[in-house]
């Protein structure tokens, strides 16, 4: 199998510079751009640019958020809306810290499929590379789960009012809604397997249906939802 072929976006040098290091040390993966801001990333990673004909396809971007001339969010909001079924925008994993919360859930509304807090170990990194790349998303670890949370509580109280996703929740079974609450709470499909005593694989059919219902892209998107119309309530 070919690697997996990776972006790296992020205005200090020797922050690419490491995350190459560790990234390029697994055999299962390749970094093939590096960018310093968000605008050279928008060049490099929209369809139909004569620099992402020769670049080639880019699977999954680690994207800081804090850059000069175009930050993190609005790069990703812009490579997410140029992809296409011929020419899919590469998945986006956003690197971020507790201090810009805020700008983070943006992120993920604009099409990120998660996010990794910047002192995450390489370990974790990679995992969650490999994890984006299969379709999935970010949200597992209790570290990203808590800043999920902080997210939704740091939003003003109408931004959270969501009623197409209330509309969109209520075409759920009961079975699925068991499913997204576990989801939100960051369990596996393994540990949602276990504690609904049910196989991984009848999980994992009740997260696509779910992510059908819900018109999410990934499992962060459905979580939002879950967080928004207030079937998860933060901290409980």
């Amino acid at each position: 199998m070919s690697a997996i072929r990776v972006g790296l976006v992020d205005d200090q040098q020797l922050v690419r510079a490491g995350f190459r290091l560790v990234i390029d040390s697994q055999p299962d993966l390749e970094v093939v751009l590096e960018a310093g801001d968000g605008a050279q990333a928008v060049q490099a990673l929209t369809a139909g640019t004569a620099q992402a004909s020769v670049l080639g396809p880019v699977d999954v971007v680690l994207m800081d958020v804090r850059m000069p001339n175009l930050d993190g969010l609005a790069a990703t909001e812009k490579i997410v809306a140029a992809g296409t079924p011929e020419h899919p925008a590469p998945r986006i994993i956003v690197l971020t810290t507790f201090d810009i919360d805020e700008y983070v859930l943006a992120a993920i509304r604009a099409g990120a499929s998660g996010f990794l807090l910047k002192d995450t170990p390489p370990e974790d990194m990679l995992d969650a590379i490999r994890t984006v790349h299969r379709g999935d998303a970010v949200i597992a670890p209790s570290s990203t789960r808590r800043l999920l949370e902080h997210l939704v509580t740091a939003l003003p109280a109408e931004q959270q009012t969501a009623a197409a996703g209330a509309d969109a929740l209520a075409t759920l079974t009961d079975r699925e809604r068991e499913v997204l609450v576990l989801m939100a709470r960051g369990r596996s499909n393994t540990e949602i397997g276990e504690d609904l005593f049910v196989a991984e694989a009848t999980v994992k059919t009740h997260v696509g249906r779910i992510l059908a219902k819900l018109g999410a892209r990934d499992r962060v998107q459905a979580v939002v939802v879950a967080y928004e119309t207030g079937l998860v309530v933060p901290g409980a």
